[in-house]
C-alpha cells in the first residue's frame, strides 16, 4: 500500500471510529446537477435563492477551503454543481477533513445563485456516500496515456469529458438505429453466439468447448446465416445488433470483439438496401448530432443522400489500379500486382488479390460516402451473381473516411449454387486459407426450403461511431477493448 492510499485508509478508520459508515447502503437524491442548475437559472430577476429544497449527490472533483466555508464541486452523469458548506450551518462541518477528491458525498440544501453568478447548493446537511482509496486522475491535464485510458476506462470516463460524450453518443446512435429500423417494419431478433459452424464471413473464429454436449463450438463471426434462416421461416424484415468475435489482430480499424448490425429484407436487392443505408446513416446523424456534415481526419464529410456509386472495376481503374478484365486470373493479377510493388501473400487466389488491389489503390481515396459495387464472385460466396456477368456478384461495400463501414448483398437463394460455393471455400481452406468459409449444412437445408429474393446488409457499429464522433481508432469507441494480459 502506497503512502497516499494509506492516508485515505486511515480516514476510513477515523470515520468509522466517529460512528460514520464510509460506505452506507443507500442515499437520497432528488435532483441531478443539471436539474439544480436549471432550477437556479429559472429564478426570477433579482431572486437569488430557490424555495425548493434539494438532495444532490456526486463525486467530489474540486475543493476550495476558505476558512469557515468550503466550496466543493460535485460531478454526476449530468454535469457539475457547486456546493457551499458553511461551518455555522452544519453540525458535522469538522468531518469535511475526511473528504478527498474522488469521494462521493450527498448534500441537502437550497439552490442559490452566488454573487459571481454560479448556480450552487447551499448545504444544510451532508453525508459521506463512498470513500475513494485512490486519488482521481490529475484534473488539469486529464488522462492522456492511451493504454491506461482503454484498460481502465473508468479513469478515462472520470477524467475526460470527451470520453463521456463519445460513449453517450454511442448509446444514442444505437437507439436511433433501432428507431429507424423499427419504423420501417423490421423485427429485432437474437441469434446464437455459440455456433456449430462459424459462417457468414471470411474470418478465423474463436473456438471453445461445450462440456455438456462434449462438442466443439465457435463464437460467431457473423449474424448472417441465422438471420437468413428467419427469412426462410417467414419473417420478411429482421435485424440484430450483436457482438461478433473474430480471431484476428488489433488495429486502428480492428478489435477481435465488436458490435455488428445486420439487416435482411425480403423482396428487395442490393440497390434497395443501398437506399436504406444512406437514409439510415444520414437520418441517425441528423437526429443524434443535429447535422449531416462534419470533419474527420482532416476532411469535411457530407452524409446527405444520395451517396456516390461506382463499380469495383471502375474504381480500380480510376485510382490507378489494374483492370480486372485484363488481368482476370490469379496468375496474371498476381504478376501485375507484384510488378507494381503491391505486397501480396503466397498462394493467394484471385479474390484475395483483387481485394488487396482495392485496399491498396481505392479504399484510402473513398473519403465521401461511397458505395463500391459488383465484386468478383471469389470474394463473395454468399451473394447472388449478376445476371449479365456471372463472374461478378450483386454486392456493395460502403466507405466513409477512407475505410469500409458496411457490406451488402443481393442474397444468394439458390441452394445448389450455394452448396457449390461452400465446397469451393472448403477447397481453399484445405489449401491453407484459414479464413475461408466453413460449411453450414443446416443452413443449406434451410435454403433448400426456399428463401425469397432478399437484400442483406452488415455494418460495424464501432466504425460508424469512429466517423460520427471523429475518433482515430475503433478502440476509442469501445468501452472495454481487448488487451494483452499484463504480467506481473
Amino acid at each position: 500500500m502506497d503512502e497516499l492510499m494509506a492516508q485515505r485508509v486511515a480516514k476510513v478508520d477515523a470515520l468509522r471510529a466517529a460512528g460514520i459508515d464510509p460506505y452506507p447502503p443507500r442515499s437520497t437524491r432528488s435532483h441531478t446537477a443539471a436539474e439544480v442548475t436549471a432550477l437556479v437559472e429559472q429564478l426570477p430577476e433579482g431572486v437569488t435563492e430557490s424555495s425548493q429544497i434539494v438532495d444532490v449527490a456526486g463525486r467530489v472533483v474540486a475543493r476550495r477551503d476558505m476558512g469557515k466555508a468550503t466550496f466543493v464541486d460535485l460531478q454526476d452523469s449530468s454535469g457539475r454543481i457547486q456546493v457551499l458548506l458553511r461551518q455555522n450551518h452544519l453540525t458535522n462541518y469538522d468531518h469535511l477533513k475526511f473528504v478527498d477528491l474522488g469521494d462521493f458525498i450527498g448534500v441537502h440544501g437550497s439552490p442559490i445563485l452566488t454573487r459571481t453568478g454560479q448556480p450552487t447548493v447551499a448545504a444544510s446537511g451532508w453525508s459521506m456516500l463512498s470513500k475513494a482509496l485512490h486519488a482521481p486522475p490529475e484534473k488539469f491535464h486529464g488522462l492522456s496515456d492511451v493504454e491506461v485510458r482503454q484498460r481502465q476506462r473508468y479513469l478515462d470516463l472520470m477524467a475526460n469529458e470527451e470520453a463521456r460524450h463519445v460513449f453517450t453518443t454511442r448509446s444514442k446512435v444505437v437507439a436511433a438505429i433501432r428507431r429507424f429500423l423499427d419504423g420501417r417494419g423490421f423485427l429485432e431478433v437474437e441469434t446464437p453466439v455459440l455456433q456449430e459452424a462459424a459462417g457468414g464471413a471470411a474470418a478465423r473464429p474463436f473456438a471453445t468447448y461445450y462440456n455438456a454436449l462434449d462438442e466443439q463450438r465457435f463464437l460467431r463471426i457473423s449474424l448472417e446465416l441465422h438471420l437468413k434462416r428467419l427469412v426462410v421461416g417467414g419473417f420478411d424484415r429482421v435485424y440484430e445488433l450483436g457482438r461478433i468475435f473474430r480471431n484476428e489482430g488489433f488495429g486502428m480499424k480492428y478489435n477481435p470483439e465488436f458490435t455488428m448490425l445486420e439487416t435482411y429484407e425480403a423482396y428487395t436487392d442490393y440497390v434497395g438496401v443501398a437506399r436504406m443505408v444512406e437514409d439510415m446513416v444520414s437520418s441517425v446523424a441528423h437526429e443524434v448530432l443535429g447535422r449531416m456534415s462534419f470533419s474527420f481526419r482532416g476532411h469535411e464529410i457530407d452524409l446527405t443522400p444520395p451517396w456516390r456509386r461506382i463499380t469495383f472495376r471502375d474504381a480500380l481503374i480510376e485510382y490507378g489500379g489494374p483492370d480486372l478484365e485484363q488481368f482476370d486470373t490469379a496468375n496474371t493479377l498476381r504478376a501485375e500486382l507484384s510488378l507494381r510493388g503491391v505486397d501480396i501473400g503466397a498462394n493467394t487466389g484471385f479474390g484475395k488479390l483483387a481485394d488487396l488491389a482495392m485496399s491498396h489503390y481505392v479504399e484510402p481515396q473513398l473519403i465521401q460516402p461511397t458505395f463500391l459495387l459488383d465484386y468478383p464472385i471469389e470474394l463473395s460466396p454468399l451473394a447472388k451473381r449478376k445476371p449479365d456477368n456471372p463472374r461478378l456478384v450483386e454486392r456493395f461495400e460502403v466507405f466513409i473516411g477512407g475505410f469500409e463501414l458496411g457490406n451488402a448483398y443481393t442474397e444468394l437463394n439458390d441452394p445448389i449454387d450455394q452448396r457449390e460455393r461452400f465446397e469451393e471455400q472448403l477447397r481453399l481452406r484445405a489449401e491453407g486459407d484459414d479464413e475461408a468459409e466453413l460449411m453450414d449444412e443446416d443452413f443449406l437445408v434451410a435454403l433448400e426450403h426456399g428463401m425469397p429474393p432478399t437484400g442483406g446488409f452488415g455494418m460495424g457499429i464501432d466504425r460508424l461511431l469512429m466517423v460520427l464522433t471523429e475518433q482515430p481508432s475503433v478502440r476509442d469507441v469501445i468501452l472495454f477493448p481487448q488487451h494483452r494480459t499484463v504480467k506481473e
